[in-house]
């Protein structure tokens, strides 16, 4: 479903280029949720936005569907850009417009008519247990609701892809939860490919099968979840690792990580 080969990112500042991804390859199976963990600085945030092409990557290619993205412009980039919905840490709403408003905003942009602007909003917000809330305003919202709002918007135009970057960082642990959970129900029932940017073990581990690990804007290591967990083989795995122990058993004893 996505194939990302050899690709690199750059970018100038005062004391010329820095690298932010080096050499990145990926390949994410169709109906796959697929986690990508690294800590603050390393690459994640970067990497997803030129997966829907936010950023023009320097070099190396991009398939989503097998349609080679990176290569695209102009009016196909746009069209392609309708296939991959995008969810954001921070929600990123319209406080001026309604649930309503803000999930059929994608399908005004795209042209759609009000009939099918209005059935499909209907059918997304049910989809994430938003039915009743239609006609309330952000501001009226909690933080998971509102992070249901940005995962209803961001299927409005059906797409295939859905990038997730960071979207339960500013929620509370039970609330984070409720939305992995809709996140795996949406996966099941559309069959749809996620890729999901964190920064949390615990996250992966509840809801992902394969994932990636970037450090310093490389893959360092890359594989099911669960020989993540338990045999881990970059450093900065195990490091993740460590700090997951560390608070999952809420004392200070320092957890060995077995390697192979």
């Amino acid at each position: 479903m996505i194939a990302v080969k050899h690709l690199h990112k750059s970018y100038a500042t005062r004391l010329g280029r820095v690298s932010a991804l080096e050499d990145i390859n990926l390949q994410i199976a169709k109906g796959e949720i697929f986690g990508i963990i690294g800590a603050s600085g390393a690459g994640k945030s970067t990497l997803i936005r030129c997966l829907n092409r936010l950023e023009q990557p320097d070099s190396g290619s991009i398939e989503i569907g097998g349609v080679p993205i990176t290569e695209l412009g102009g009016r196909e980039l746009r069209l392609a850009r309708r296939r991959i919905g995008m969810i954001f840490q921070q929600f990123n709403l319209l406080d001026a417009k309604t649930v309503y408003g803000n999930v059929a905003f994608p399908l005004r942009v795209a042209g759609c008519s009000k009939q099918y602007e209005k059935e499909r909003v209907v059918e997304i917000l049910e989809l994430v247990g938003l039915s009743g809330k239609a006609n309330v305003y952000p501001s009226q919202l909690s933080g998971g609701q509102k992070q249901r709002v940005g995962i209803a918007r961001a299927l409005a135009a059906e797409p295939d892809v859905l990038l997730s970057d960071e979207a339960t960082s500013a929620l509370d642990p039970q609330t984070t939860y409720s939305i992995l959970e809709l996140l795996e129900d949406i996966n099941r029932k559309l069959n749809l490919t996620i890729v999901l940017i964190t920064h949390e073990m615990d996250v992966l581990r509840h809801i992902c099968r394969n994932a990636a690990v970037i450090e310093g804007g490389r893959i360092v290591e890359n594989g099911p979840v669960e020989q993540l967990f338990y045999r881990p083989e970059s450093e900065t795995a195990k490091q993740f690792v460590n700090i997951f122990n560390y608070y999952k058993d809420g004392n200070k004893a320092e957890k060995a990580v077995i390697t192979r």
